[in-house]
């Protein structure tokens, strides 16, 4: 469990109001939970599952037919999802307390963004990998910092049921994050 920042960019020509609001959807908790079998001394296979969650409160301009713009306060609450089997590399075995992994992980991501009423999803693939240090407590158990790097992107998304083309508008899904790891042994 730790903390993340979306690494997309925020799009060009937002006021400074709705600028804070992309703002407080760039960064959020992270939570993950994988499972690994041990095929040798040192690789593994597995199952990993990471989310992201943010919201933000914020103002925003939409422009109406009757009365030109208007400023609008909205909530959105943004969740992006990863799912798929993963590979780890580790010291798990070796006679240190110092234990290191690299795991990388490749399957479906997914985003959620709920305004309002208003809901838009979408999934494509991703690419989920991790870096960490743990110290071993006991021969069964590890803690320490984490290092973790998700990606993928949006080329359509639904809303109310109807999927439509992002075209050159992209959703980038994107997010590094700090951790803190425990792994537990069987």
């Amino acid at each position: 469990m730790g903390y993340a920042w979306r690494t997309a960019k925020t799009a060009e020509g937002l006021s400074a109001q709705e600028k804070e609001y992309v703002k407080g959807l760039k960064n959020g908790i992270n939570f993950d939970i994988s499972a690994y079998y041990h095929l040798k001394n040192e690789i593994g296979i597995g199952l990993k599952y990471s989310s992201f969650s943010a919201n933000s409160n914020g103002v925003i301009s939409v422009i109406s037919p009757q009365d030109g713009t208007e400023n609008i306060a909205v909530s959105t609450k943004d969740n992006i999802s990863f799912i798929g089997p993963a590979l780890i590399y580790s010291n798990f075995n070796l006679e240190t307390k110092h234990k290191l992994y690299y795991d990388l992980a490749l399957g479906l991501i997914t985003y959620t963004s709920k305004t309002e009423n208003v809901k838009l999803s979408g999934s494509n693939l991703g690419l989920d990998s991790n870096i960490a240090y743990q110290y071993a407590v006991t021969p069964q158990i590890y803690i320490g910092p984490k290092l973790g790097y998700t990606v993928g992107t949006l080329t359509k998304m639904k809303m109310s049921g109807q999927t439509f083309d992002l075209g050159d508008n992209k959703e980038g899904l994107g997010r590094v994050s700090l951790s803190f790891a425990a792994t537990f042994r069987f």
